[in-house]
């Protein structure tokens, strides 16, 4: 059974940042619905070839019967070690849609919205151990300060931790709504979605280790790229797109790289084009392209 997902954000744009060539091989590591990995293989001839990374569950009912397409349900952090698997050194395009799908929102039970009550949970892998019930439950005050300072970059981030800690001295907070009552007071009426969407946005990325996963990935694209392939990458918040956007520049995090005598330092990738962002009549059709950023690369 098909899942039920939105129109991919920026979809000829981020396609045609990869400069499909026929025979080449491509990965789509965040398949969600499969509208970019669709439209890929359009633009592919026989010969071609696209893997496609999901550690969603939901995901694999989407997947695309297709000889050129294989779906490997895991989560694009271990990217080398699959394409190994398959026999694949070096590929020509990567993409990448970064964020929770639209899929994830929309459906109550997996926690991810701020419009429904649901159980903490917040999981994009269904098989981690670790939840949000677990984050707001078990992390002590200081964790718990740290992923709302670092992830949600909230101001009140160790008030916030204190009333938590406090609270579940006498109960522990089992549901969104709880949480939301919990934490009431640093929510004022004219600003209540947007503090709440930065709470949710903390623990998710706690969750789902999606700094780390992120940084993994980034850094092994280099050497799975072929000379002349394109990394072609969306992100939807300042921590993601930073990452992005750094790594791009200097193949680093943080600091700078090594400079010769000469002040001069080789990087890995150079970057195609400015920073690409929807238009108003997308924004329009799609609310979720409102915050998407589109950065694409080359191998030097």
């Amino acid at each position: 059974m098909m899942m039920e997902y939105h129109n991919p954000v920026l979809l000829k744009e981020t396609v045609d940042g990869l400069n499909i060539k026929e025979d080449g091989v491509y990965v789509d590591v965040t398949f969600g619905g499969g509208g970019h990995s669709k439209e890929i293989l359009r633009r592919l001839g026989d010969k071609g070839r696209l893997f496609a990374f999901d550690q969603d569950l939901d995901a694999l009912e989407n997947t695309i019967d297709d000889r050129r397409f294989q779906l490997i349900n895991e989560n694009f952090r271990y990217i080398k070690r699959f394409l190994r698997f398959y026999g694949v050194k070096e590929v020509d395009g990567i993409l990448a849609d970064f964020g929770v799908s639209s899929h994830q929102f929309d459906v109550p039970e997996r926690g991810f919205s701020t419009r429904f009550e649901a159980d903490l949970d917040m999981r994009m892998n269904q098989k981690n151990q670790l939840s949000a019930f677990q984050v707001i439950n078990e992390y002590d005050e200081e964790q718990l300060k740290n992923v709302f300072f670092q992830y949600g970059e909230l101001r009140a981030a160790g008030a916030m931790a204190k009333v938590i800690i406090e609270h579940r001295k006498e109960a522990i907070i089992k549901t969104s709504e709880q949480l939301k009552k919990v934490l009431g007071k640093f929510l004022p009426p004219r600003h209540e979605n947007k503090v709440l969407a930065q709470i949710y946005q903390a623990i998710r990325i706690e969750v789902n280790q999606e700094i780390e996963a992120l940084k993994e990935f980034l850094e092994q694209t280099p050497e799975v790229l072929k000379q002349g392939g394109r990394l072609s990458f969306i992100s939807y918040h300042s921590l993601e797109d930073r990452l992005v956007k750094r790594f791009i520049r200097n193949g680093l995090f943080e600091g700078e790289p090594e400079r010769d005598m000469y002040g001069n330092f080789e990087v890995p990738l150079k970057k195609i084009n400015g920073l690409i962002v929807p238009s108003k009549e997308e924004i329009k059709n799609n609310s979720r392209a409102r915050s998407a950023k589109l950065r694409i690369a080359e191998k030097l």
